[in-house]
């Protein structure tokens, strides 16, 4: 088996700084560009609610998740600390996402659109169920009450294999998403094909694909790993 690649640069700063930029440049689209956002709606325009959802997904599911997913490697610390941080952001990235879906669900019914149409709500849906299983399962085998070390033994390879994929599978459903709604918005003539808006959702796109690898990257890379660090745990 081919060894991981062993990184020359600073993977992690990169990955804190391009994840922040994500987090930022979907903020500045939603204010700049689409009015805001509000938990309320009212009759002249209903987009800030919608708004909520974009944010808040990316937020969780990609910034703060990937941010996560490297806490083994990259906060300082006790196995234990390092951990409860791992769990602890996670749950931030859950109960984000969980209001970034109430928001798209509240929008599409007062506006009288269908639900679950697009493959971009079918991958976000399996995406957020995914993860709440995920953390549920991680929390339940690692924390508490905690699995036998067989048990946890067993799980941890699928624990690790599952972070990976569902972190891949919220880049492609946030990818998605602009796409489909840049799609719309050409559509309905509210942006031209090459507006400034429409390429900088292009450019925020392949943002997400750069983050994506490069967080990939970081937990394959040498160095203290997630498995590593459960062992020394449990032992």
């Amino acid at each position: 088996m081919a060894a991981a690649p062993a990184v020359r640069f600073p993977v992690f700063g990169l990955v804190r700084l391009l994840g922040l930029a994500a987090a930022a440049g979907i903020l500045f689209w939603a204010v700049h560009y689409r009015g805001g956002m509000a938990l309320s709606t009212d009759e002249e325009s209903k987009l800030p609610l919608f708004n909520v959802h974009p944010v808040l997904m990316l937020i969780g599911l990609v910034a703060l998740n990937g941010e996560a997913l490297l806490a083994y490697k990259t906060v300082p610390g006790t196995k234990k600390l390092k951990k409860l941080v791992h769990l602890a952001v996670q749950f931030l990235a859950m109960f984000l996402s969980l209001i970034g879906l109430w928001a798209v669900w509240k929008f599409h019914d007062e506006r009288k659109i269908d639900h679950l149409y697009t493959l971009h709500s079918w991958l976000g849906l399996t995406c957020f169920i995914f993860f709440s299983l995920q953390w549920a399962a991680g929390f339940w085998t690692f924390w508490y009450p905690g699995g036998s070390r067989s048990g946890r033994a067993f799980l941890l390879p699928w624990h690790v294999f599952f972070g990976i994929f569902i972190y891949v599978l919220a880049i492609a459903t946030s990818v998605t998403g602009l796409l489909e709604k840049s799609i719309f918005m050409q559509s309905a003539k509210m942006i031209e094909r090459f507006s400034t808006e429409a390429m900088f959702m292009n450019s925020l796109g392949m943002l997400l694909v750069l983050l994506s690898g490069l967080v990939i990257l970081a937990i394959v890379s040498p160095g203290p790993s997630k498995i590593d660090t459960y062992r020394g745990s449990s032992e």
